[in-house]
């Protein structure tokens, strides 16, 4: 028989009593107005001892207070991420994955808690009867997108190993807020207006609209009772209580009971997830006349792979000669020459991430290792390939002796995420990006106990694959689904060193799916070239390209800058470019810490 959800509160609340005096007793701040969804000035902060950057206050508050009770940094990141799955449940959550880099002082390290497709999953699992690819959403939405969450996993993983307060402490932040509520945030109200998909799923219907349809209100207070008995669960049981009994149960149910698009996952899948501890993919890189190494994340995420290379490419183009130019307020504002080869080398790194970059369990990077891409020789040949008229199109390059027998996929879209940086007072640093892919994941929302509102959403992660296994030579792509396989990632967490004394310098990176890896390369220049603090370098102008068209932030360029890109045979496309940047720079004082004006977040610290 199931227990109530407050039976069930009550009797592992109770439990709980049992053992010693908690060590981090969180105090659930005051209410606090937050700024429209749209673009606020931030001042930046200036901190002495210890930093926490997030995408929503409540959850940087809930890390700062963990920092504050002598926790480090990955025991921050717990408490943040549990809280913005509950306060910001379109972007991140325990149904989802995250990517971590943490540095603890000594060594960098690279935790994978990326989602995994189910066993039963295969090349076919996107394409229609007549083998033709879904469409889009027609594969979001239901239980065919759903990848094995692997996020609480990865955390446990890295709890074990960094962290200092206890597990179960950690979680207090969260429960306290979605049993006593929090305030519907305008970024939050504004998506759940605009989503077309999220109304459909029953369990997310009843806790997030109103018996009209409409969202509740900016400022309406939400309690999310199943979610905080969930956590209470992970708390007393580890991640084992996700992956294993009653709230399994209720995800394979929701996954495979879907009414028109049902998934494949199984109980076996979920008891049979594992993180992993990969390798950091760290590059040398020079700036100003002083040496870095960036670390980021390996395959399967192609984020540090194609931020080096873009970087990189720079670095052999006449890029770091050009000045910055102002706008009529004083801001500072790339110019059309620096523009124009940084989408150049941006389309020279985004052929070869198609063609290469997939999960290394199923992958072989050419020339036997990734950093084969981010080789100094090989960026300088890419950067020969730039001319003073833009290629539109850019073919991949070589980077391994031998040929690679792997196709070019269509290009798709790719959605989602939150992004979480820390420092704490040991110099221990972190760097988080966590996700669930698309805004509201798969638009399913679980709650195992059928009694009260609310719940957690699931990923839609899957379809971060290639829908059509095959490129249109008949070659298998590297991306293409696979039973168990991770699907590639634009995920671009980032810790910036001082080479020569091996000091942390910068912990930073952005939600945006594939344009990730443009706000995180933008932020990171600004910083390292420029010499920009974190918020001036976030606050810059986004900009990018994918493919043929170049990428601007709309109402951000001045018609000159426009004018000569044209006059160089760039295709334009102004449109909203709606980073979530978190960063945080070592400065003589202690830290500086930025978040992006476009969303919500906040830096807190001491």
């Amino acid at each position: 028989m199931k227990l109530s959800v407050h039976a069930l509160a009550l009797s592992l609340l109770l439990a709980g009593c049992t053992g010693l005096p908690p060590s981090f007793s969180y105090q659930a701040p005051p209410p606090q107005p937050e700024a429209a969804s749209g673009y606020q000035e931030k001042p930046g902060w200036a901190l002495r001892d210890y930093a926490v950057a997030a995408a929503n206050p409540l959850a940087t508050d809930a890390g700062r207070q963990v920092l504050a009770a002598g926790g480090s940094a990955l025991d921050a990141a717990i408490a943040v991420q549990m809280v913005l799955g509950l306060v910001e449940p379109q972007s991140s959550g325990i149904g989802g994955g995250a990517f971590l880099m943490y540095y603890d002082g000594k060594q960098v390290r690279a935790y994978d808690g990326r989602e995994t497709a189910p066993a039963a999953a295969d090349e076919t699992l996107f394409l229609d009867a007549d083998g033709t690819p879904l469409p889009f959403n027609q594969a979001v939405v239901g239980g065919r997108s759903v990848g094995v969450p692997g996020a609480v996993a990865m955390l446990e993983l890295a709890h074990r190993e960094h962290g200092t307060l206890p597990w179960a402490d950690l979680f207090q932040p969260a429960i306290r807020l979605a049993e006593q509520g929090f305030a519907i945030s305008p970024r939050l109200y504004t998506q759940l207006e605009s989503d077309a998909f999220l109304r459909q799923d029953p369990v997310a219907a009843a806790y997030f609209y109103q018996p009209d349809g409409s969202p509740y209100p900016v400022g309406h207070v939400l309690q999310n009772r199943p979610y905080a008995v969930v956590l209470r669960h992970i708390a007393a049981q580890g991640s084992a209580a996700l992956h294993r009994g009653e709230i399994a149960e209720a995800i394979v149910a929701k996954v495979r009971g879907h009414a028109t698009n049902p998934g494949q996952m199984t109980l076996a899948d979920l008891a049979g997830y594992r993180p992993k501890q990969r390798e950091p993919l760290c590059s040398d890189y020079d700036a100003r006349g002083r040496e870095y190494v960036l670390c980021g994340f390996p395959p399967p995420s192609s984020g540090a792979i194609a931020v080096g290379q873009i970087l990189g490419i720079l670095g052999h183009t006449g890029a770091a000669g050009l000045p910055l130019q102002r706008t009529d307020d004083g801001e500072p504002l790339p110019s059309p020459q620096w523009l124009h080869l940084y989408t150049e080398a941006s389309r020279l790194a985004f052929a070869d991430r198609a063609k290469y970059i997939g999960d290394p369990d199923f992958v072989s990077p050419p020339g036997g290792h990734w950093s084969s891409m981010l080789a100094p020789d090989y960026l300088a040949a890419r950067a020969g390939l730039i001319g003073e008229r833009s290629m539109k199109t850019a073919e991949p390059g070589r980077p391994g002796a031998m040929q690679v027998s792997l196709g070019v996929p269509v290009a798709q879209p790719e959605y989602g995420t939150s992004h979480i940086s820390i420092i704490d007072r040991e110099g221990r640093a972190l760097s988080m990006t966590t996700t669930i892919e698309a805004q509201f994941g798969s638009r399913q929302m679980v709650n195992p106990y059928g009694t009260d509102t609310g719940g957690f959403l699931l990923n839609n992660e899957l379809t971060d694959f290639n829908f059509a296994p095959n490129d249109a030579a008949g070659l298998p792509t590297a991306n293409r689904v696979q039973p168990g396989k991770r699907p590639r990632s634009s995920m671009s967490p980032t810790l910036v060193f001082d080479k020569p004394s091996g000091q942390v310098l910068v912990s930073g990176g952005s939600p945006g799916g594939a344009l990730i890896i443009h706000y995180t390369a933008k932020t990171l220049y600004g910083m390292l070239n420029w010499g920009m603090n974190a918020q001036t370098a976030i606050n810059l102008p986004n900009f990018g390209a994918l493919g043929a068209p170049t990428l601007l932030e709309d109402n951000r360029f001045p018609a000159e800058t426009l004018d000569w890109l044209r006059a160089r045979d760039h295709e334009l496309t102004e449109m909203d470019m709606t980073s979530g940047l978190q960063a945080i720079g070592r400065t003589d004082q202690g830290w500086f810490g930025g978040a992006d004006p476009r969303r919500e977040g906040v830096v807190m610290g001491e």
